[in-house]
């Protein structure tokens, strides 16, 4: 980043210079952001007014391994990232204007029962598609969400209660050190995928508004297990696979679009219509369910 720029200025100078050269940036095409985008975005267009987008995604332990590994949690990327993710304040929308919440506020408990799964689960709002702030400036509510297995954010709120998710470094016994870097040292062994053991990516996105004068909701829903035939977890597998895809449209001049281009505007029509061909090809399965009332 030059020292004379900020992030933003930097952003719209690459864009920019981007653009002039015919080259398309193809920014933050994975699971979150990335799939809970490009899913929210299809609901959006599909309702003359679309008024509320509610992304539900997570990474969690296989239920039958879930019991093994401390807040019900399993590391399959940075720790470091998801404490951060638990610590900062959220920008959201709320009655059409954006605000700031805590993250983990706004606590959810659901039932997942689609794809023959029936599974009580939990989220709570973190950072995961910041885009859609700026590309659907016109929805009344919008909030994406983490999933976990119930329990796992309390714990987290006992550990923020205490401290030890702190950055301010404390003195102990003639040393300085944060709770937080403490934390991710005892943990990281803790957490780390014992041998045998998988993993899960779960969805579950929301977009209401109204069609033809009548009230419309569009749920879109995930449930992605790990390939162990060919050593891929859930989370390589719908982290990865989308990036890829997004690689192999750009390499062919499918996707028209110059510039920084965020996942929910590049991939759109007959793209996302491939795009979602291609999901399928790799055993990764997202069901629409569009309901009118």
């Amino acid at each position: 980043l030059p020292s004379e720029m900020t992030l933003e200025e930097y952003g719209e100078w690459l864009h920019k210079r981007a653009i002039e050269n015919g080259v398309i940036l193809l920014d933050g095409l994975g699971f979150a952001p990335g799939l809970i985008n490009i899913t929210l975005a299809e609901g959006i267009r599909k309702m003359d007014k679309a008024e509320l987008a509610i992304g539900r995604v997570g990474g969690i332990p296989a239920k039958e391994a879930s019991g093994k590994y401390p807040l019900k949690y399993m590391i399959t990327w940075a720790f470091s990232h998801v404490l951060r993710e638990y610590m900062v304040k959220v920008k959201v929308i709320k009655t059409g204007k954006v605000v700031e919440v805590p993250a983990l506020s706004d606590r959810e408990s659901f039932r997942f029962t689609q794809f023959g799964k029936d599974e009580e689960l939990e989220c709570a709002i973190t950072p995961g598609m910041p885009s859609l702030l700026f590309t659907r400036p016109q929805l009344s509510e919008l909030a994406e969400k983490s999933i976990r297995w119930p329990g796992h954010f309390e714990g987290i709120n006992r550990l923020k209660e205490c401290g030890m998710l702190d950055l301010t470094s404390v003195e102990f016994k003639g040393m300085k050190i944060a709770p937080r870097d403490f934390l991710l040292a005892v943990m990281d062994t803790k957490l780390k995928p014992l041998e045998g053991d998988t993993d899960v990516c779960v969805m579950w996105n929301t977009v209401t508004g109204t069609k033809n004068g009548q009230k419309m909701r569009i749920d879109y829903y995930m449930w992605d297990e790990a390939d162990t035939k060919n050593g891929i977890s859930s989370m390589g597998r719908v982290t990865g696979f989308p990036a890829a895809i997004g690689a192999r449209l750009i390499g062919r001049g499918e996707i028209e679009k110059k510039g920084i281009v965020a996942p929910e505007d590049a991939i759109e029509g007959k793209v996302y219509q491939k795009f979602m061909g291609e999901l399928r090809k790799r055993n990764i399965t997202i069901l629409e369910a569009p309901s009118v009332s």
